[in-house]
């Protein structure tokens, strides 16, 4: 048997392809839309991917389940449990086999068993994986999606939190507490092979280790050491990050079926002329790093650096306008392929920086800030301080003058900052602030200062902060 693992950190999604190397056949367990790489390693491995199994409807990327099926032919495995508003819509146009609990199929001398494993969403199963080939008669490992992670478990709350189908947290969360109870049953040898790594929105405190086992996960997973069913729906319930808001789409895309890109599918580079244009119709990001951004830039732009593109495009981008990009033309088809992934389809083309510097059009910048030098402004009530982090960052501690606005909510709380006066963004450090800043000026609020440092550098000078709804002075450590 083969068994290769294809991460990709911008979205913490783990896939594999698993491949019977006696009848020279291989399925990819939760592909990602960048299929390449699972034909280039199919090839390379002289094997024929001939098949496709996926765990559930996935919210957080976009699935490469039907660009397989589309570009080479290959059978999905795929979820017929849960309710009807959970199935999958295209299936009829590609050969497909519909999965239940206690069903089983082969991939040559590759038996795959499947066990329904609710809760993270009502259709989840996992695959539960057993080498023939190599003379095994009990399974080796299973393939658990969102469910069981290495160290943690997958969060109940999506379809609540970013799908807006209400009251189905907690029986959501009851459902996962019984799935867990029998993945406790199962052997302790048996490897676990979760979609996700540290840094998914998919659950609380992912472990970094690409796999695990049931028996370590059974003795060290925080969520696995309950027995009692309300004191486990608490815990799951609580502290969950904060869902993206393009998590809707993607289960909606994944549910409908993604649009099939093609093998020559590709972008690009436009005419300056057509600039201003895109701004009207569009969503333009600039990919600059942001300290180059409030040096300079195209007014009702937005900055998201590269980098971090994966991390907030979800949040900011409009999905229902075209998007443009602001970057080197060797950027463009990357930076595309990360837009597709998280479900952004109309990447209308991109526009060369150079080019806008040597026009003249980066007239617009923003200006940072110390806390020594904001401080007083800030105390005073002289600026508007927003404070751009997380819930959870915020529910610890936060600058007592400061107004709460989560970056990826803020362009619908934006109608909620003040405007006749300076606005300070802030965050943990400064980076998601300067996105922040980007934003606030998109909108029409053009006096923006960064704070230089964000909230840990104001911590550092010991400048005055809040917790729990008292006052108290900073320390360094914080």
């Amino acid at each position: 048997m083969l068994l290769k693992y294809f991460y990709d950190e911008k979205l913490a999604h783990a896939s594999y392809m698993v491949g019977c190397q006696r009848a020279k056949v291989a399925i990819v367990v939760d592909p990602g839309r960048d299929i390449d790489q699972y034909i280039a390693m199919a090839d390379k491995e002289e094997l024929e991917l001939i098949a496709v199994a996926e765990t559930h409807i996935h919210a957080d990327y976009v699935s490469g389940a039907r660009e397989l099926a589309d570009r080479v032919g290959a059978k999905l495995y795929v979820s017929d449990e849960g309710p009807a508003e959970w199935k999958y819509l295209y299936l009829d146009d590609y050969d497909h086999e519909l999965m239940h609990d206690g069903d089983q199929f082969t991939i040559g001398k590759i038996v795959l068993d499947v066990m329904h494993t609710p809760g993270h969403t009502p259709e989840s199963i996992s695959f539960v994986l057993t080498d023939q080939g190599g003379g095994a008669d009990k399974p080796m490992g299973i393939f658990t999606g969102d469910f069981v992670f290495v160290g943690s478990i997958g969060r109940p709350d999506l379809l609540e939190q970013a799908a807006g189908i209400a009251n189905t947290a907690e029986p959501g969360a009851r459902d996962l507490f019984h799935s867990a109870e029998r993945f406790k049953t199962l052997p302790d040898y048996l490897q676990v092979w979760p979609a996700h790594g540290a840094g998914s929105a998919c659950g609380k405190g992912l472990g970094a280790i690409p796999s695990s086992t049931v028996g370590y996960e059974k003795q060290f997973n925080p969520a696995l050491q309950f027995t009692d069913e309300d004191d486990f729906v608490g815990y799951i319930l609580a502290d969950q990050p904060e869902a993206p808001k393009y998590f809707a789409v993607m289960k909606r895309v994944n549910k409908e079926g993604p649009v099939v890109l093609g093998a020559d599918h590709h972008h690009q580079m436009l005419e300056l002329p057509k600039l201003q244009q895109a701004i009207d119709s569009g969503t333009v990001v600039d990919l600059s790093a942001s300290q180059d951004y409030a040096k300079g830039h195209v007014p009702n732009t937005i900055n998201i650096p590269s980098e971090n593109l994966a991390a907030w495009a979800g949040w900011l981008v409009d999905y229902d306008r075209p998007c443009f990009l602001i970057c080197e033309p060797s950027e463009l088809e990357e930076a595309a392929r990360v837009l597709h992934k998280i479900g952004v389809e109309d990447i209308a083309g991109g526009f060369s920086p150079s080019e806008i510097a040597s026009a003249g059009l980066n007239t617009q910048t923003y200006a940072s800030g110390t806390p020594a030098e904001l401080s007083k402004s800030i105390q005073s009530g002289d600026v508007v301080l927003i404070d751009v982090r997380s819930d959870a960052e915020w529910n610890e501690k936060h600058i007592e003058q400061a107004e709460h606005h989560f970056l990826g909510r803020l362009p619908e709380t934006l109608n909620r900052i003040p405007s006749d006066k300076q606005v300070v963004v802030q965050c943990r450090t400064g980076g998601r602030s300067a996105v922040a800043a980007s934003v606030l000026q998109a909108a029409g609020i053009t006096d923006v200062v960064n704070l230089t440092g964000g909230y840990l550098a104001w911590a550092t000078a010991k400048l005055p902060i809040t917790k729990t709804g008292k006052q108290e002075a900073a320390v360094t450590s914080s």
